[in-house]
Formats: C-alpha cells, structure tokens, sequence
C-alpha cells in the first residue's frame, strides 16, 4: 500500500469513518473512469478540484458532482476572487497527493474543503482515495461532517 493511501486509511480511522480502500486494475482519474470501475452513476463519483485564489493565494478543494463540468467563471463569483487551477507541485506538496487521486481526508496542510450540495443527493458517493487506483465509498452527509465541508451550488457549464 503506497504511503497517500496508508495516511487516507489512517485518517478515516483516527476521524471514526468506516471506508474500505478498494485499488482499481485501471484508472479512476476521470469521473468517468472512476463510475465504470465503481459500478456506480458518474454523478455519485466526487471529483476532487482544487483551485488557487489568485489574490488570496488560498488552496481550495472543491468535491463536486462527476456528472457535472464546473463553470470556472461563476465559482470565482462565489468566492469573491479569480481562480486558476493549482499547480500539481503545490497540490502534492500541500495535501500529499497527486492530482488524479487527491483524498478529501489525509491532507498534510488544512485546506479550504467546499462539497456540491448535488453529492447529498445519493446515499453513497466514490472518492479518491490518495492514488489514481484507489477509491473508497462513502456517504455523503457523513463524509461532510467529517471533513468540515462548507455546502455549495456548484455552478456547471451547459
């Protein structure tokens, strides 16, 4: 077991969550991907999106639906200062993982965790769970509870 999938297993102990790490023969990096492996509707898949404030210079994860492409321009409207995606050297160095496999749980530095109310729709959601291979399911609500996820309308394209 790689050390990010380790230290999402040992932070879903320490936090109380019940989850079992299932690693993929292929990839779950796209939501997509991720369903098909799953078994489950893409829209129950929750992509990990992280954005840098451009003035604030504050990470933020966004969990959102994987049925859904997010309108970059409203979601800077929503928090008040533009947005770029963050750099894959600074998502690694500040939560422990690579892109394609960033956990909500296990981060090395706290980061600013925003959940697409959508999520809450559906009785279990797929997360990633520190490697492009790994997942875990979850419930929504009790994942939000864990994570102290602030709810958001995320805004989508189309």
């Amino acid at each position: 077991m790689s050390k990010s999938v380790k230290r999402v297993e040992q932070a879903a102990e320490r936090a109380g969550l019940e989850i079992a790490i299932v690693r993929m023969p292929g990839s779950t990096r796209t939501a997509g991907e991720a369903a098909a492996a799953c078994g489950c509707l893409v829209a129950q898949i929750a992509k990990s999106m992280i954005f840098e404030g451009r003035v604030s210079g504050a990470l933020k994860l966004l969990l959102v639906s994987g049925a859904h492409q997010v309108a970059l321009d409203q979601t800077e409207t929503l928090f008040g200062e533009p947005l770029a995606r963050a750099d894959a050297k600074r998502v690694r160095s500040e939560t422990g993982f690579a892109i394609g496999g960033v956990a909500p749980i296990g981060h090395l530095a706290p980061i600013d965790t925003w959940m697409d109310r959508r999520l809450l729709a559906h009785d279990t959601i797929w997360v990633a769970a520190g490697a492009p291979d790994a997942v875990f399911a979850v419930r929504p609500d009790t994942l939000r509870r864990v994570i102290d996820a602030r709810l958001f309308d995320a805004p989508v394209d189309g």
